[in-house]
């Protein structure tokens, strides 16, 4: 039996007694955590409750996805075999420092540190990545502020040992489970249908980039891509024989977004699109839907980018 996280004033934070949850975040709000909770190994797992969801349900998962320098080729979290065991997908374990030297264990988590930053209160916690196959060494911190109880930050470090790095890809990788389809930039708004039209197959779309001049600022001057389900009723949707229940949303609907600040001039905002499930036949109720939403721009070590889920209506 594994144990589950305690809630400690608004926060969730895992429990003390081993095996315990790695789950962070608000009791009532946005959460984040990673396997053994359900789901594929080498991927942060995305709750978001507040969405009339039970408590396992993700919303989404976020990839780790390291560049080296001199390359043009990434590391994939999700899909890399560990060299710590059998299993496909690099371990993650929480850690009380981005240089802590021990390999950890997913089940055994640390509680994080909650700590006053100009007045709010915040939970942070230290994810550590096993070593990826082109050698980036990296892990992300990831912080949840008391007043925003719809995101959190996440940025990436450059752990000692790692090769020196091009970009540290975050990439919201599960898009097709509420149907995205609506994605908002400064002066339009850009459907999958308009990037790939007439795209079909098991495959993934092309990716499609767009450029910091392209991108929403928001008043402090942040860069914002945001993407949202084009359906006012999800329920109303009619699936495929044999898609898989998990696939078939329900809840709140809601909009996600990335959010940089003090962006580099050479930030994009990057997307890729899916007509059938991942890992599936099974087409898409409405056709095509986004899949990864990422921004992607130079390494900055421990450069935060937000990512949030905001309800619609």
């Amino acid at each position: 039996m594994i144990n589950e996280p305690v809630q400690r004033d608004s926060w969730l934070q895992p429990s003390s007694d081993f095996p315990a949850e790695p789950r962070w975040g608000f009791a009532d709000g946005i959460q984040v955590g990673i396997a053994p909770l359900g789901g594929p190994r080498g991927l942060l797992r995305i709750y978001a409750p507040y969405l009339d969801h039970p408590r396992d349900r993700l919303i989404n998962f976020i990839a780790i996805e390291p560049i080296p320098e001199g390359a043009d080729r990434r590391g994939y979290s999700e899909l890399e075999p560990s060299s710590l065991d059998p299993e496909r997908g690099k371990r993650f374990w929480s850690a009380p420092s981005v240089d802590a030297a021990e390999i950890g264990l997913g089940d055994q988590p640390v509680p994080g540190e909650v700590s006053t930053v100009d007045g709010v209160e915040q939970l942070s916690v230290v994810i550590i990545s096993e070593r990826f196959d082109n050698g980036a060494d990296v892990a992300v911190r990831v912080t949840f502020r008391a007043d925003r109880p719809h995101e959190f930050g996440i940025a990436a470090h450059r752990r000692p040992g790692s090769v020196p790095l091009q970009a540290c890809v975050l990439t919201a990788t599960m898009g097709n489970f509420p149907r995205l389809r609506l994605l908002d930039l400064a002066n339009r708004t850009v459907t999958p249908a308009e990037l790939w039209p007439g795209f079909d197959g098991t495959g993934f779309a092309p990716h499609a980039k767009f450029g910091l001049p392209e991108l929403t600022r928001a008043e402090d001057g942040a860069a914002v891509v945001s993407a949202r389900p084009d359906e006012v009723d999800h329920g109303a949707a009619r699936y495929a024989d044999g898609t898989a229940e998990h696939w078939k949303y329900y809840g709140r609907r809601a909009v996600q977004a990335w959010r940089a600040a003090d962006p580099d001039p050479e930030l994009v905002a990057c997307v890729n699109g899916r007509f059938t499930y991942w890992a599936s036949e099974s087409p898409i109720p409405g056709g095509v839907s986004y899949e990864n939403v990422e921004l992607i721009e130079p390494f900055r070590d421990g450069r935060e980018f937000i990512f949030s889920v905001e309800p619609l209506g």
